[in-house]
């Protein structure tokens, strides 16, 4: 799989692999073949949300020079 799955299908395939697991009902060559999905599935999600709030902390940064500037001005 090339093309990595937005993280809300990243997150809901993850909760449906755990479902799976927690019924017990897989044999172990699925189990093995689960675990490595839910692997790449957690590191797809951290690294979404690492990437989300980089994003939002740049934002911030952005707002509060901003901000910061503009009370400069006023005073």
């Amino acid at each position: 799989m090339t093309d990595k799955p937005a993280y809300s299908e990243a997150f809901q395939e993850l909760q449906e692999i755990v479902a799976d697991i927690e019924d017990g009902q897989i044999d172990v060559d699925a189990l093995s073949e689960k675990v490595k999905r839910a692997a790449e599935l957690i590191r797809i999600c951290k690294e979404k949300l690492q990437s989300t709030s980089e994003d939002v902390q740049q934002i911030l940064r952005e707002l509060e020079e901003s901000g910061s500037g503009n009370e400069k001005q006023d005073g």
